[in-house]
């Protein structure tokens, strides 16, 4: 960080953890209000972090960065996905012209290499970059500017810079755990808001998906990614990654390997199960594929069996 405070065009600001952050927090004020080029430096994957500041109207188009972990590289049949004749929700959305580019701290162990990156995009990028502190398009109360303008020495300092000198937010947010969509991925299926049965989703004004009440969400389940049939629901806390949202990876695949051949329970099935432990641990009753699930299953009973649904036939009259 240091080795940009003097950079020509950078500005710095340090918030803390943004997946945790409040809609109404100093570091979400703060960052609504940049117009210009935005790089985020965070400890989670780029599309984890994109569509989680598109949650709290951060948006812009997709900027290239050359620092990737080798989990985060789009794989060819993503790229095939990617091009298939679906509507997205993203497709209907207006999206400012400037750029955001995403660098996931794990992509590299030298800094020097976020370092020149950072640099790299600075030349590249034109536009002005505005100051945090005219709050451009933000509406901060007395006591967040007042946080803003005269941080304490005790700041809580997370993974957020953005394009000398250095802006630190006084936000100390607790730990959460909460669905962030990838609206790219999305076609508004509802199959997420079907399969959920805290409360977590909802629609907006023109009956499109959100996730209305993020802090119902059960700590640890990511049952909804597993059951969404584009990969589209995030949750960048957790272990694996196809679930936090790696580009190369899908949450809910059901490409065949052996595993599923000889038995192994699939993404749907391992979905309803997390979602029974979390409805017993609530004080519910267990639901298993009675709910929310039969659309999944009536859309797949009519298509007529190949030579996988042979093998299968076979491997079952083996009864091994």
């Amino acid at each position: 960080m240091t080795a940009l405070i003097m950079e020509d065009g950078v500005e710095l600001t340090v918030v803390p953890n943004l997946y945790d952050l409040d809609a109404d927090s100093t570091g979400i004020l703060a960052m609504q209000s940049i117009r210009g080029p935005m790089v985020v430096v965070s400890w989670l994957y780029d599309r984890a972090a994109r569509w989680t500041l598109d949650r709290h109207d951060v948006r812009g188009q997709n900027g290239t960065v050359l620092v990737r972990s080798d989990e985060d590289e789009p794989n060819e049949d993503e790229e095939t996905s990617d091009s298939e004749d679906k509507l997205r929700v993203a497709d209907e959305r207006p999206i400012p012209s400037r750029r955001i580019y995403c660098l996931d701290l794990r992509a590299t162990d030298h800094s020097s290499e976020f370092v020149d990156e950072i640099k790299r995009i600075a030349r590249e990028e034109s536009t002005q970059v505005v100051g945090l502190g005219d709050w451009i398009g933000g509406n901060p109360s007395a006591e967040q500017r007042a946080r803003f303008e005269k941080p304490t020495n005790d700041t809580a300092i997370g993974a957020m810079a953005t394009v000398g000198s250095v802006q630190p937010i006084e936000d100390q947010p607790s730990r959460r755990w909460y669905p962030v969509i990838d609206f790219s991925r999305c076609t508004n299926c509802m199959e997420c808001i079907d399969f959920c049965l805290f409360g977590v989703y909802g629609v907006d004004q023109v009956d499109t998906i959100l996730v209305e009440q993020p802090d119902n969400c059960r700590k640890g389940c990511p049952a909804c990614s597993r059951v969404c049939p584009e990969n589209a629901i995030v949750f960048p806390q957790h272990k694996s990654p196809a679930i936090a949202g790696a580009a190369g990876e899908t949450a809910g695949s059901l490409k065949i390997d052996l595993s599923k051949l000889f038995g192994a329970p699939d993404a749907v099935n391992t979905a309803a199960q997390e979602r029974d432990e979390q409805l017993v641990l609530a004080g519910r009753e267990a639901v298993g594929m009675e709910i929310g699930i039969p659309k999944r299953q009536a859309t797949g009973s009519d298509q007529p069996k190949d030579e996988l649904d042979d093998l299968i036939d076979e491997l079952d009259d083996l009864d091994i």
